[in-house]
């Protein structure tokens, strides 16, 4: 038995966005510890005889600390073998995952890393946003909205200076100072979308502009986990709606044809 960590990235919320490698992965688990955000039915991946263990961290409830989870990973590594951390989008972006494979290789595990899609890409995607287009935007920041002290990042402030397009995670219970910022800097009529649970079925989403998005996070109850898109990019909006009701009327009909 070789004791090992895999922090693998599970994607967005959608369960065929993980990848090949995360699913072989999951099926090579001795233990398997995942996160609040990750798709419970990406657990069906792995063997029967897989330990799983729910160490979720959301607002105001946390089944347990970063240093507990860290210590589960060592214990159970050396114990069982396979330990595979599954965590939400990428477990590098904004997901501790380098903190994680830099804790078990301290006791000579042996670890691995399974990149994941990111939500701060996908979740506009699957909405027809394009983080970047041409005349539109030359580039974008991905900033977490809420630091580690529980403030909002100095980076947003420095990033509504600027005409790229900004992607905010974590950062709903900032919105009022996130309005207020893009407000300073005279963009008061700037396009925003929120988009609540992402390439899930129960997604929803909220468009309007800076001047107004508040009102309609209240009209559409939206609330975390969300993503806040901010940018001209959000008029260049591709209307995928159709698009996907042809792909599931071209579906239905080819089941058909085939029964």
């Amino acid at each position: 038995m070789t004791p090992k960590l895999t922090i693998v990235g599970a994607g967005p919320g959608d369960v065929d966005l993980i990848t090949v490698k995360a699913i072989k992965a999951l099926a090579s688990a001795d233990v398997i510890l995942y996160d609040a955000l990750v798709n419970k039915d990406l657990l069906e991946y792995a063997s029967p005889k897989t330990e799983l263990i729910f160490v979720g961290k959301r607002k105001g409830c946390y089944a347990y600390q970063q240093n507990q989870i860290n210590d589960l990973i060592v214990e159970r590594a050396l114990r069982c073998g396979h330990v595979v951390r599954l965590k939400g989008g990428d477990p590098f972006i904004f997901g501790r995952g380098a903190e994680e494979l830099e804790y078990a290789k301290e006791y000579a595990i042996e670890v691995a890393i399974v990149p994941g899609i990111s939500s701060s890409a996908a979740v506009p995607a699957y909405q027809g946003i394009p983080l970047t287009k041409r005349n539109a935007s030359e580039s974008f920041w991905v900033i977490t909205g809420t630091t580690k002290s529980h403030k909002i990042s100095g980076d947003i402030a420095l990033a509504a200076k600027s005409t790229a397009t900004v992607v905010i995670l974590m950062g709903m219970s900032k919105l009022s100072e996130i309005v207020q910022i893009f407000s300073n800097e005279g963009k008061g009529e700037t396009a925003i979308a929120i988009i609540q649970n992402g390439t899930r079925p129960n997604e929803k989403v909220g468009i309007g502009k800076m001047s107004n998005i508040e009102s309609i996070v209240e009209e559409k109850q939206l609330s975390n986990p969300a993503i806040i898109i901010i940018g001209e990019v959000v008029n260049q909006r591709v209307d995928l709606s159709n698009i996907y009701s042809r792909a599931d009327l071209a579906q239905y009909n080819n089941q058909k044809l085939i029964a």
